[in-house]
């Protein structure tokens, strides 16, 4: 047995041990845990300072789970279940599609958009992944594929292997793309062994899943490091939280210490409508704020799109802070920068068609943006 198999065996996965550990009453959360599984690894127990900090509220669960809103009812906000052609599969953007490899997370996030089946029994098996590749080898606009679930690298270094050579038998799927938590909550799952299987594969790419700065620590660094050597270009996806990372200065910490360890931010969510998360949200106007608080004040790799991927399957929408642009019209671009200083833009004249003929305006219709 490998050393992160030991990690995750000696994992707090249920309340009697959660009780023992971290003194939370056994029976004020049996009940949460029944519906929505516990895990949290030594590494992930090594980073809680105190009681609901930023690591303890991702992770420890409590009562307001079984809480919903009205906002926050459904169990698949995205629609991933309507938009799923095949079993684990889903195919809502024209080029892309998202594959379930597992149900099962180094850690169960207590507001995870998965909520639904995280933790339950269930993996990608040879008939899924044969439905799969058939479903791909049809569909030659797809170019990029994202392993998820759950967590692909929960799956044993034979089996993961299995699974990327069945998918590199299709000619036109140019990118292969893993959404992961391991190397920040289970960093010893990242070994010499899993870093030359995944060289293979390349175009490969991965988006790691930080919120807080406390979770880039040495062990951390040392798994993106052997990652990033293997030629994998790091990206992170971070989820806006009530209380965890609502404020400027500790995202913009976290987005510096990612790209100190090769890890460039990619987006900032705001938290989905799943029930059993509604107590994690914040207003949109926080985000934005935080945008306009990176904006300028660090350098523009540390600044992520900010983005709701929108209720009802609509995909992912980048939302961007309103005073950047004050006005357009055709004659100019009236911006203002991250001091609040305004600068003019002049707009070409006319536009030259590759024939040499005038092209056609583009229509946009001007409007003043109110300032605060």
């Amino acid at each position: 047995m490998e050393q992160w198999q030991n990690d995750l065996r000696n994992s707090i996965d249920d309340v009697e041990t959660l009780q023992t550990v971290l003194g939370v009453p056994a029976e004020t959360v049996r009940e949460v845990v029944q519906k929505y599984p516990m895990r949290i690894t030594p590494h992930v127990l090594s980073t809680i300072k105190r009681q609901d900090d930023a690591i303890w509220r991702q992770v420890v669960p409590t009562n307001e789970e079984l809480h919903h809103d009205a906002a926050c009812a459904s169990e698949d906000p995205l629609h991933e279940g309507e938009d799923s052609p095949v079993p684990n599969l889903v195919h809502r953007y024209p080029d892309r599609v998202l594959l379930y490899v597992t149900n099962q997370c180094p850690i169960y996030c207590r507001f995870c958009t998965r909520k639904r089946f995280v933790g339950s029994p269930g993996t990608l098996t040879p008939d899924n992944l044969r439905q799969v590749v058939a479903y791909l080898q049809a569909h030659t606009e797809v170019r990029d594929i994202i392993l998820s679930g759950g967590d692909p690298l929960m799956v044993v270094d034979k089996l993961l292997e299995r699974l990327l050579s069945a998918l590199r038998t299709v000619p036109h799927l140019e990118i292969i793309r893993i959404g992961t938590r391991v190397p920040g909550t289970l960093p010893s799952r990242i070994t010499e062994a899993l870093c030359a299987l995944l060289k293979k594969y390349h175009p490969f790419y991965m988006n790691l899943h930080f919120n807080h700065p406390d979770e880039i620590t040495p062990e951390v660094a040392r798994a993106c490091g052997m990652l990033a050597d293997a030629g994998i270009p790091l990206g992170s996806q971070t989820v806006l939280l009530e209380g965890v990372n609502d404020d400027a200065e500790v995202m913009k910490r976290l987005m510096q210490k990612l790209l100190a360890i090769r890890v460039k931010p990619y987006y900032i969510y705001q938290a989905d409508l799943v029930a059993g998360t509604h107590h994690f949200r914040t207003r949109v106007e926080k985000g934005l704020k935080i945008i306009s608080a990176l904006r300028g004040h660090t350098s523009g790799m540390a600044v992520p799109h900010f983005v709701i991927d929108a209720p009802g399957g609509g995909g992912k929408i980048a939302i961007l802070p309103q005073e950047t642009l004050f006005w357009m019209d055709d004659k100019e671009v009236v911006v203002q920068n991250y001091e609040g200083k305004t600068y003019r833009y002049p707009q070409v004249s006319e536009q030259v068609g590759s024939a040499g003929e005038p092209a056609r305006p583009l229509s946009f219709v001007a409007q003043p943006i109110q300032m605060d």
